[in-house]
């Protein structure tokens, strides 16, 4: 099933019914026995149509959570970083890192430097390469359990984290730089490692980028991830987590002003945004 926040609330979807749920989200995401709750909610309630029009135009599907990201989880992800950084010295940082015990996380951005499907990301003015990266993202309650994903986009800027590794917060922080939606997805079963991961990119009407990946061609566990994220680290109000892409655009591609990005992950969602 999906839950989405809308302007009307909170609304559940379940095999093609939808119901307008009483509780806080903030309360919702971070239910230990999210599946089960919500389950047991719409039991006792009748399918509402006219909410279907507040399904279209969901809100971003956070509040007050944090959103983190992990890199160089994907074997492409780890050589596309090396090869930006070489000239600059730090080429084997991320090579050493993809072999490590312990992964590469990093905070990306409050809810306010987030927006939600059919909104507009920006991109940096004083950055020329600048690129989507699609992830699956991780819905994650307070005490550090997954009970929900979603479909993110960590817009990066190559050119400046290739320029100094240290540059990394400016090339991954900044005003609209993270997507994500269009809901959480609630499953009382982890994802298949088959699952697709899909990009699109469309510059005046036309398809400009096309490419797949796939969960299993992840190295890191979704679990070891969380872990990690929670080490010495509390998240009140529970988190996102971004766990990284397998989907790197050619070299000489940069995205413009008015370009569409389109990322779809299996039955999780399809996450829509234009540039600005």
């Amino acid at each position: 099933m999906h839950l989405y926040r809308t302007k009307a609330g909170v609304v559940a979807e379940s095999n093609g019914d939808l119901f307008s749920l009483k509780q806080d989200w903030n309360e919702l995401v971070n239910n230990e026995s999210l599946f089960e709750f919500i389950t047991s909610e719409i039991g006792s309630l009748t399918a509402d149509e006219r909410l279907a029009a507040f399904v279209k135009a969901p809100l971003k599907p956070l509040i007050d959570q944090e959103i983190w990201a992990a890199g160089v989880t994907y074997f492409r992800s780890m050589t596309a970083r090396m090869e930006e950084s070489q000239e600059a010295g730090g080429g084997d940082f991320y090579d050493r890192v993809y072999a490590a015990e312990r992964p590469e996380i990093f905070f990306k951005a409050t809810a306010s430097r987030c927006v939600g499907t059919g909104e507009a990301m920006k991109l940096r003015s004083d950055s020329k390469w600048i690129v989507p990266e699609p992830e699956l993202v991780l819905a994650i309650t307070r005490t550090g359990k997954i009970v929900g994903y979603s479909v993110g986009n960590d817009l990066s800027c190559r050119d400046i984290e290739g320029e100094n590794p240290l540059y990394l917060p400016q090339a991954k922080t900044f005003d609209r730089c993270a997507a994500v939606g269009p809901g959480i997805f609630v499953s009382p079963t982890p994802l298949s490692k088959e699952t697709e991961i899909r990009l699109s990119i469309r510059r005046n009407g036309s398809e400009v980028v096309s490419d797949s990946t796939s969960l299993a061609q992840m190295k890191r566990g979704l679990e070891e991830l969380v872990e990690f994220l929670f080490r010495d680290n509390a998240h009140p109000h529970g988190c996102l987590l971004m766990t990284g892409t397998g989907i790197v655009p050619p070299d000489d591609f940069t995205l413009q002003p008015g370009d569409e990005v389109e990322i779809s992950i299996g039955e999780i969602g399809t996450l829509v945004n234009s540039m600005d």
